[in-house]
C-alpha cells in the first residue's frame, strides 16, 4: 500500500522504511534531547520555553503505539510542567493568603485548590517573618492530617527554631475511648544538622507529649517530623544511624514513624520515612511520600504478599507500583506481576457517575504510561486503589451501595475496551460516610466499594463497611453492607486459580472464558443506554425511562450423573474440561422481559483448549440442547485444534531392536517391551508378539481415552453437529486469540463469523508449514488466518478490536434475530418515525448505496437512524448486506454498489513468483464472489427469521471468460435456490436510476417464490432485458432511425418530394438532393439516436412494469419507507396467521388460507396499514375461527377414515 501510494516517488517509501528499522535509535535519540530540554529552565535561568517548542513537544504527545510510549510519557511531563504557574508567583499569592487578616487557617487547609500548592508551603518553613513561618507550618500540619481528627496543634519556636506539637485521632474510630496521638514538627537548618538536633528534638517530644503509655511495648502511635530549610546532600546512612543510636528514646516516645522532609529550590521537596517497625530504617517504597500517603494508600496491605517497586508517576496525589509475588522458590520466567495504582482525590463527588469517571480515566491514563515500561510483564494485570478524603455527608452505606452499583454499571459499559485492554482485575474506592452518633458526637464509617474480578466474574460488585484497628488505624475486618455477618479478612493474596487462568488465556491474546459473561452483561448495558438515549431524542418526555432491573443472568451447563447437561453451580476456575457452556437470559430492549441465549466457549487455560472425546461431547450436547429449545447459539472460539498425545507411561519402558547393536545407524527392527514390563502393564495397552527380547510392539492403544484418533471422530461428530445447527437455528462465532483445526471448521459451519485482531483462524501453523516448504516463508498464524486473510474471502462477517467490541456485536447481532425458531420478528420500540419522508435520495450517477440505507447527519435514509449495519464488508464488494431496522421491524438489506471497486487477490508468500492483483469491479454488474455472497446473505437472513429488503440495481452478470471461469453461473444460480427457500417475506425494490436487467431480473424475479416474494419499483427506476443503448443496435438500428427521419423532418420530406418529383434525366440535380439528404441525416443523426435511446428506454419505465404484472406497485422513493413499514407489518401479520391456518387444516393452500382471512376482514383489503389494524384488534375473532378451521378438519378427516374403514 505504502508503494501504490507513492508510486511517483519511492525514495520516500525507502526513506520511510529505513527511519522505521531504525525506529529503537531514533526514539532514544529524542527521548534524549527531551531530558535535556527538561534542564533548560535551571541551566538557562528560563521561567517559560519558547512556544514554538513547546508546538513541537505537544505533537510528540500525540504519537500512538507502544514504540513510542516512553516519548510520549516524556513530552507530556514537559507540557504539565510549562502550564504551571511560576514558583515564586505562587509562593506570594500562598503568603497574602496566610496573612491576611481574616485569614482561616483550617479553611485554608482544606481548600481544593491548595492541593497544587500545598508542597510550597514547606518553602516557607524558613521564612524571614515569623508570622508566615508559623502560619504555613499549622497549614501544612492540619493538610497532612486533614483526614484525622486534630484535637489541639501549637506552633512555637524553641531555641529559635520553629516547633510544632498536636494530638490526633484516626477520624474513622470513636473519639471516646480511641487512641490518641502525639506528633511533633522540629524545623532544622540542613539535614545535616539531624544528628546533632535529634537529642534536643526527643527532649521537646517527651516534655511536649503526654504521659506515654507504654503498654506491652508495642503501641507504637506517636510521629516525629524533621524539616530541613536549605537543600543538602541527603545521607541516609547518617540518618539511619543517628536514629539507630537513639532507638531506645524513639521507642520509649512511642515514636512509629520518623518522617524527614528535604527542600529542593522550586520544586517538590524529598520525603524519606523512617519506620519504627524497620528498626527506623529507611522504607525505599515510601521515598518522596508525603508522611500520610503510606496510610492513606493502604500501602501495608500490598507489601504483605508482593515485593513493591515504584515507578514514576504524573499525578502528584498518585502511586504506582509494580507487585511482583514472593515466592519460596523461583518462578519460571519470573512471578507473577500486578500493577497497582493507588490515588488520593481531594474532590468530592465520586458518587455520581461524571466525578467516578474522572477518576478512573485518571487512573487509566496512569496505568497506559506505567504499561509503557519495559519493567511491566506483558500480561501483568492491574488493579486501581482510590481514597476519597472529603467527608460525604447525609448517605448510608446502602444508598452508596446502590449508588455504586449503578455507576459500576455504567462505567464499565463506557471504559470496557479501555479496561479490557490494561487489564484492569480490580477497582476498589475508600469513602467516608460522616454521621452524629446519639450522644451528639461526629461519626465517620469508612466504606469500601469494590468492583473485583478476582473471584472469577468480571468486576463484580461489593460494598463492605471497614473495621479499622484502633492502633495502626489499617482496616483489619471487611463486612459486606448488606449482611454485617459476613467479614473478610483481606491482605491482597497472590495470585488465585483464576487470576492465573485469566493470565494463561491473556497470554494467547484472549478472555478468560468465564470473564465473558461480564462482558456480556457490560454490553448489555451499553446497549441499553444506546436505545434509552435514542427514545430520548425523540420524546423528551422519555428521558427518564430506566432499563430494566436485572437485565442479565445465566446458569451454566454442567454434566450430569446420568451423563446429560443440566443446570448446575460450581467455584469458577474448577472445571476440568477445556469446554464450557452457559444458557443467558438477556432483558434486551426488543425483550425487556427477557430471552434465552445459550453460549458455548473453549477453555483455553484447560490443555490449550484443545477438543479431546470430552471436549467434544459436551460441544454436542450443548449444541443440540440449543436445538432441540430453538434457542440461538453462540459459539466463543479459542482453542488448539484437535487434541494429540501419546502413551507417556510407555516411554520409559520400550527398548529398541536394532539390526546391528554396534552401528545403530543402520537402522532398526523394531521397539520391544521386556517380559516384566509387559506383564506389568494393563491389558489392552498393547498388542504385542513374542520375540527373544520380549514382545515387539505392533500397536500403543493406551488405557487413556483422547489422546489420538478417536479425538478426530469426536471432532466429525461436532461439525456435523454445527452443520445441522445452521439449518435449525441462529448460529454465530466469535473467534478470538485463535481457532485452529476443527475449532476452524467449526466457525465456518456456523456460517456467521465475528473475528477480533489477534484471532487467526488457522488449520496448520506456520512453523508446521515453513518446515513442509523446507524455508521460512510465513512469519505469523495472521498470514494464514488473520482477518486480513479471512475478511476479503467471506468467512469472516465482521472484524473487531478487541473482545469487548466482540461482546458487543454478538449482542446487536442477536438483537435482530427472534428469541427463538419461528417466532415473530425482534421488533424494538423505535425513535424514529416511520411516517417521516426519506430525505437522501439516490442520483444518477454512482454514489455509495450505503448513504440509502443508513442516512446522513443531514439526510435521512431508509432505515431507522442508526440501525443499520454492515457485514461481509471486505469480501464481492459490488454487493452490500447487512441488518438494520424499519420502525423497529428487523430486516435483512441487500444494496448494489454503483461505484467502481477493487478485488484484491494477494500474492501467494511460497511462491516468489506470486503477485498481488488488483481486479477492477465494475458497478451494478454481479461477480462470482458477489453472487455468492448475495445467495450467503439471503440464506442467513432466512434462518434468522428476517424480513428482506432487497435494493436490486443491476445491469446484469459479468460473462467474461475469467468470471465464467469462476463459476459465475454456479453463484448466479445460488441466488434463486435461496430465494426459491426463503420462508420470510421478501420485497425486491428498484431504487431511483436503479435498473435490473437481463439475468439479474431473472434470479430474483417474484415468481421464484410466489407466496413470499414482492417487486415494487420507484418511478424514477427502469427494468428491462437489455439497457436501451443496447436494444437500439438491434431492434432500433440506423435503418429504423433514417425511417423516422424522414417520416418526421420538413426539410428531409422536402428534400424527399423533390427527388421523387425529379425528372430522371436530370442525374446531376439526383445526386445533389442526395447530398443534401446525407447532409441532412447526418445533421439528425445524434438527435435521433437520443430519440431512439428515449423510446427503448420508454419500454423499461415503471409504467410498463405495472401494466405487464411484474411489479406490483410503483412507490415513490420519498414515501417508501412508510409503504414498507405497513407492508412488512402486514406481511408478517398475514404470513403468521396463513401458517396457523395451514397448520390447522393441511389440504390449505397459501391462497386458499388468505382467502380465509380475506372474507373476514372488513377493511380495505389492499390498505396495509388497516389489514394489519384489523387483525390486531380482532386477534380473539381470528383464534376462534383457526380453531373452529381445525375442528372442521379434524371431523373431515375423521370422516374420510371412516368411509375406509367401512368399505375395508
Amino acid at each position: 500500500d505504502l508503494t501504490k501510494s507513492n508510486a511517483d516517488d519511492l525514495q520516500s517509501v525507502i526513506d520511510l522504511i529505513q527511519a522505521h528499522q531504525q525506529l529503537p535509535d531514533r526514539a532514544n535519540f529524542i527521548i534524549a534531547m527531551l531530558r535535556q530540554v527538561d534542564t533548560f529552565a535551571n541551566r538557562f535561568d528560563l521561567s517559560d520555553l519558547p512556544k514554538d517548542l513547546l508546538d513541537k513537544i505537544g505533537e510528540l504527545t500525540s504519537l500512538e503505539g507502544k514504540a513510542y510510549n516512553e516519548i510520549t510519557l516524556a513530552a507530556s511531563a514537559i507540557i504539565m510542567q510549562s502550564k504551571i504557574a511560576p514558583f515564586d508567583s505562587r509562593v506570594e499569592d500562598l503568603i497574602s493568603e496566610l496573612v491576611a487578616s481574616n485569614a482561616d487557617l483550617v479553611a485554608i487547609s482544606q481548600s481544593a485548590t491548595l492541593s497544587a500548592g500545598v508542597d510550597l508551603l514547606t518553602s516557607l518553613f524558613g521564612h524571614s517573618d515569623k508570622k508566615v513561618r508559623n502560619a504555613a507550618i499549622e497549614v501544612y500540619i492540619r493538610r497532612v492530617y486533614r483526614v484525622h481528627r486534630i484535637l489541639s496543634i501549637n506552633v512555637d519556636e524553641v531555641n529559635g527554631r520553629p516547633l510544632c506539637t498536636w494530638t490526633f485521632q484516626f477520624a474513622d474510630t470513636p473519639s471516646v475511648g480511641g487512641v490518641t496521638r502525639q506528633g511533633l514538627l522540629s524545623v532544622v537548618p540542613s539535614a545535616a544538622a539531624i544528628e546533632k538536633d535529634l537529642p534536643e528534638m526527643l527532649s521537646s517530644m517527651g516534655a511536649n507529649f503526654d504521659t506515654i503509655d507504654k503498654g506491652d511495648g508495642n503501641q507504637f502511635v506517636n510521629v516525629l517530623h524533621i524539616a530541613a530549610t536549605e537543600d543538602s546532600n541527603i545521607d541516609i546512612p547518617g540518618m539511619e544511624a543517628a536514629f539507630s543510636n537513639k532507638i531506645k528514646e524513639l521507642k520509649m516516645l512511642g515514636v512509629r514513624t520518623v518522617n524527614v522532609l528535604i527542600p529542593v529550590p522550586e520544586r517538590d521537596p524529598k520525603y524519606l520515612t523512617f519506620p519504627q517497625c524497620d528498626e527506623f530504617r529507611e522504607d525505599p517504597t515510601r521515598r518522596n511520600m508525603r508522611p500520610t500517603f503510606h496510610h492513606f494508600l493502604e500501602l501495608s496491605r500490598l507489601s504483605r504478599n508482593y515485593d513493591l517497586e515504584r515507578l514514576e508517576s504524573v499525578g502528584k496525589n498518585v502511586q504506582v507500583y509494580i507487585g511482583a509475588e514472593k515466592a519460596s522458590k523461583p518462578v519460571r520466567g519470573g512471578p507473577p506481576q500486578v500493577l497497582y495504582v493507588r490515588g488520593l482525590s481531594h474532590t468530592s463527588g465520586l458518587v455520581s457517575v461524571p466525578g467516578a469517571a474522572r477518576a478512573l480515566l485518571q487512573g487509566l491514563d496512569e496505568l497506559e504510561r506505567a504499561y509503557s515500561s519495559k519493567k511491566v510483564s506483558p500480561v501483568a494485570s492491574s488493579r486501581i486503589f482510590l481514597h476519597s478524603l472529603p467527608e460525604v455527608e447525609n448517605s448510608s452505606p446502602a444508598e452508596v451501595k446502590d449508588a455504586f452499583v449503578g455507576i459500576m454499571g455504567i462505567l464499565k459499559s463506557r471504559l470496557a475496551t479501555r479496561l479490557l485492554k490494561l487489564r484492569v482485575d480490580e477497582i476498589e474506592v475508600l469513602v467516608r460516610l460522616a454521621s452524629v452518633d446519639g450522644d451528639g458526637n461526629r461519626v465517620v464509617q469508612p466504606v469500601r466499594l469494590l468492583a473485583s474480578s478476582m473471584e472469577g466474574e468480571w468486576l463484580k460488585t461489593q460494598v463492605f463497611n471497614d473495621i479499622p484497628d484502633p492502633v495502626t488505624g489499617v482496616s483489619s475486618r471487611y463486612c459486606l453492607v448488606e449482611d454485617d455477618s459476613v467479614c473478610v479478612l483481606d491482605p491482597y493474596g497472590s495470585s488465585n486459580i483464576v487470576q492465573t487462568k485469566r493470565t494463561v488465556a491473556r497470554r494467547v491474546g484472549s478472555t478468560y472464558a468465564y470473564d465473558f459473561l461480564g462482558l456480556l452483561e457490560v454490553g448489555l448495558i451499553g446497549e441499553w443506554e444506546h436505545h434509552l438515549n435514542n427514545i430520548a431524542k425523540g420524546d423528551l418526555d422519555r428521558s427518564t425511562d430506566k432499563m430494566p432491573t436485572g437485565i442479565f443472568s445465566s446458569r451454566e451447563l454442567v454434566d450430569g450423573d446420568d451423563g446429560e447437561l443440566t443446570f448446575g453451580a460450581r467455584s469458577i476456575g474448577t472445571n476440568t474440561i477445556g469446554m464450557v457452556g452457559w444458557v443467558v437470559t438477556m432483558k434486551t430492549p426488543e425483550y425487556p422481559e427477557g430471552r434465552e441465549v445459550v453460549f458455548i466457549a473453549n477453555d483455553v487455560t484447560v490443555q490449550s483448549g484443545s477438543f479431546g472425546v470430552e471436549e467434544d461431547e459436551f460441544y454436542y450436547k450443548a449444541s443440540k440442547y440449543a436445538r432441540e429449545n430453538k434457542l440461538p447459539r453462540v459459539y466463543i472460539a479459542c482453542n488448539a485444534g484437535a487434541r494429540i498425545g501419546l502413551v507417556d507411561e510407555l516411554k520409559p519402558l520400550f527398548n529398541i531392536k536394532f539390526v546391528d547393536e554396534q552401528t545403530p545407524n543402520k537402522g532398526f527392527e523394531y521397539l520391544y517391551l521386556t517380559d516384566k514390563d509387559y506383564s506389568e502393564l494393563p491389558d489392552g495397552t498393547v498388542n504385542a508378539r513374542k520375540v527373544p527380547e520380549g514382545w515387539a510392539i505392533e500397536d500403543i492403544i493406551g488405557t487413556k481415552h483422547g489422546i489420538g484418533v478417536e479425538n478426530l471422530q469426536g471432532s466429525g461428530k461436532i461439525a456435523g453437529e454445527t452443520s445441522q445447527a445452521y439449518d435449525e437455528i441462529f448460529t454465530l462465532s466469535y473467534v478470538t486469540g485463535r481457532s485452529v483445526g476443527i475449532g476452524a471448521y467449526l466457525v465456518r459451519l456456523g456460517q456467521r463469523v465475528i473475528q477480533m485482531n489477534q484471532g487467526p483462524m488457522i488449520l496448520t501453523g506456520f512453523s508446521a508449514l515453513n518446515k513442509l516448504l523446507g524455508k521460512e516463508v510465513y512469519t505469523s498464524q495472521d498470514q494464514l488466518g488473520g482477518p486480513q486473510v479471512m475478511v476479503p474471502n467471506g468467512v469472516t462477517h465482521e472484524q473487531v478490536a478487541d473482545d469487548q467490541a466482540g461482546v458487543a456485536s454478538i449482542i446487536k447481532w442477536i438483537s435482530f434475530v427472534p428469541k427463538s425458531v419461528g417466532a415473530l420478528p425482534a421488533v424494538r420500540e423505535s425513535h424514529d418515525s416511520v411516517e417521516r419522508d426519506v430525505e437522501w435520495r439516490p442520483t444518477p450517477t454512482p454514489y455509495d448505496p450505503r448513504l440509502m440505507l443508513a442516512g446522513t447527519a443531514d439526510a435521512r435514509g431508509f432505515f431507522d437512524t442508526g440501525s443499520f449495519k454492515e457485514y461481509l464488508a471486505g469480501w464481492g464488494k459490488s454487493v452490500i448486506v447487512g441488518r438494520g431496522r424499519l420502525g423497529g421491524i428487523p430486516m435483512g438489506a441487500i444494496a448494489v454498489e454503483t461505484r467502481l471497486v477493487d478485488k484484491v487477490v494477494p500474492a501467494d508468500p511460497a511462491d516468489p513468483n506470486s503477485r498481488e492483483a488488483i481486479l477492477p469491479q465494475a458497478g451494478q454488474v454481479l461477480f462470482p464472489d458477489s453472487s455468492y455472497k448475495t445467495a450467503q446473505a439471503i440464506r442467513d437472513f432466512d434462518k434468522e427469521g428476517l424480513p428482506l429488503m432487497m435494493f436490486a440495481n443491476w445491469r446484469g452478470f459479468s460473462g467474461g471468460s475469467r468470471d465464467m471461469a469462476g463459476e459465475i453461473l454456479k453463484f448466479g444460480a445460488m441466488i434463486v435456490d435461496a430465494l426459491r427457500e426463503y420462508s420470510n417475506p421478501v420485497f425486491i425494490y428498484l431504487p431511483p436510476h436503479g435498473e435490473l436487467r437481463g439475468g439479474s431480473w431473472v434470479v430474483v424475479d417474484p415468481t421464484i417464490n410466489e407466496d413470499k416474494m414482492e417487486m415494487y419499483a420507484d418511478l424514477d427506476s427502469r427494468g428491462g432485458i437489455l439497457e436501451p443503448a443496447g436494444i437500439t443496435e438491434i431492434k432500433f438500428r440506423l435503418a429504423d432511425q433514417l425511417k423516422a427521419m424522414h417520416r418526421l423532418d420538413p426539410s428531409l420530406q422536402l428534400l424527399d418530394n423533390e427527388l421523387d418529383n425529379l425528372n430522371m434525366d436530370d442525374e446531376t440535380a439526383a445526386v445533389e438532393i442526395k447530398k443534401q439528404i446525407e447532409a441532412r441525416e447526418e445533421t439528425l443523426k445524434p438527435v435521433y439516436m437520443q430519440a431512439a435511446t428515449e423510446f427503448a428506454d420508454l419500454h423499461d419505465k415503471t409504467g410498463r412494469m405495472k401494466a405487464k404484472g411484474v411489479i406490483k406497485a410503483a412507490v415513490p422513493w420519498k414515501n417508501s419507507r412508510q409503504f414498507f413499514f405497513h407492508l412488512t407489518m402486514r406481511r408478517i401479520v398475514q404470513d403468521d396467521l396463513v401458517q396457523q391456518l395451514k397448520n390447522a387444516d393441511n389440504t390449505l393452500n397459501t391462497t386458499a388460507a388468505i382467502d380465509v382471512l380475506k372474507t373476514m376482514c372488513t377493511c380495505d383489503w389492499e390498505d396495509n396499514k388497516a389489514v394489519v389494524d384489523y387483525f390486531t384488534t380482532q386477534a380473539d375473532a381470528v383464534a376462534e375461527k383457526i380453531k373452529a378451521t381445525r375442528v372442521s378438519a379434524i371431523k373431515a378427516q375423521m370422516g374420510i377414515l371412516e368411509s375406509e374403514l367401512s368399505g375395508m
